[in-house]
């Protein structure tokens, strides 16, 4: 019998990234439903000028790195690393190392030991940035923690918003229909692979399906997300995997399985 036989997994990640997730739950056995809770769409006019700090370049000028925070900020923004041919080029984990190798992009500069800025911040190439240029590639509303530290180690920045997360819109017989299978024992886990899927998640349900989100497990790709959860009043039990790659995602569900079924 296939590991994860019986169980069923909603994954709420954007259409766009769900589909390698989704495959591996169901080669593993598992039941999935799909609910993208954000839509990516790529800004207008690829770079969001007033984005760029004060003392930061302009996206024009000369860069030295140039750091993708995502892969869909190299989907969207693989276009930079062109214009700047010489800059060297930072991958905030895994997925967006591999995302920019299919673009024919090599980071030479990535996080150990985490997937997240404060990881990346540790590599030696970002100890003394002083008077080096370095271009951020991100979505709009990201984390700003990348840009304020280095300007505060003395680095010129600019950032570079490149797409956008919107939360998905849903119409009342499709939430209804959800909730249904929750309240039938459908489904018994959700899926909030960072901190921004969860909150538009939870503003995406209804109050009957929030009250269904309580009575199964949540899978959480580190502390941060399920802070958030928490912050957010969901007082579900938490399957927490090592990172949000697919992988790591499944190996927390497949441990999670062993535990309860005893085996």
């Amino acid at each position: 019998m296939a590991a994860l036989a019986g169980v069923a997994v909603l994954v709420t990640r954007p259409e766009q990234q769900a589909t390698p997730l989704c495959g591996l739950l169901q080669t593993a056995g598992a039941k999935v439903y799909r609910l993208p809770a954000l839509q990516i769409r790529a800004v207008a006019d690829g770079v969001d000028p007033e984005s760029k700090s004060e003392a930061g370049p302009g996206t024009t000028e000369a860069i030295d790195l140039i750091i993708f925070t995502s892969a869909n900020a190299v989907h969207y923004g693989a276009h930079l690393a062109a214009r700047h041919g010489t800059a060297t080029l930072a991958a905030i984990g895994p997925a967006t190392a591999r995302a920019m190798r299919e673009r024919g992009l090599s980071a030479t500069v990535t996080p150990s030991g985490g997937i997240d800025s404060e990881h990346l911040l540790l590599h030696p190439r970002l100890a003394d940035p002083r008077g080096q240029r370095i271009l951020i590639v991100k979505g709009r509303k990201g984390r700003e923690l990348l840009r304020e530290r280095l300007i505060g180690r003395g680095a010129l920045v600019a950032v570079a918003e490149v797409y956008e997360r919107l939360r998905a819109a849903y119409g009342d017989a499709e939430l209804s229909a959800l909730t249904a299978q929750f309240a039938a024992g459908g489904i018994d886990i959700v899926t909030a692979t960072s901190a921004d899927v969860a909150t538009a998640l939870l503003e995406i349900a209804t109050p009957s399906l929030r009250s269904e989100f309580d009575r199964v497990h949540w899978l959480v790709p580190g502390s941060r997300v399920a802070e958030a959860l928490r912050r957010h009043g969901v007082t579900a039990p938490l399957i927490q995997a090592e990172s949000a790659e697919d992988q790591d995602l499944l190996a927390a569900i497949l441990r999670w399985r062993s535990s309860v079924s005893g085996a």
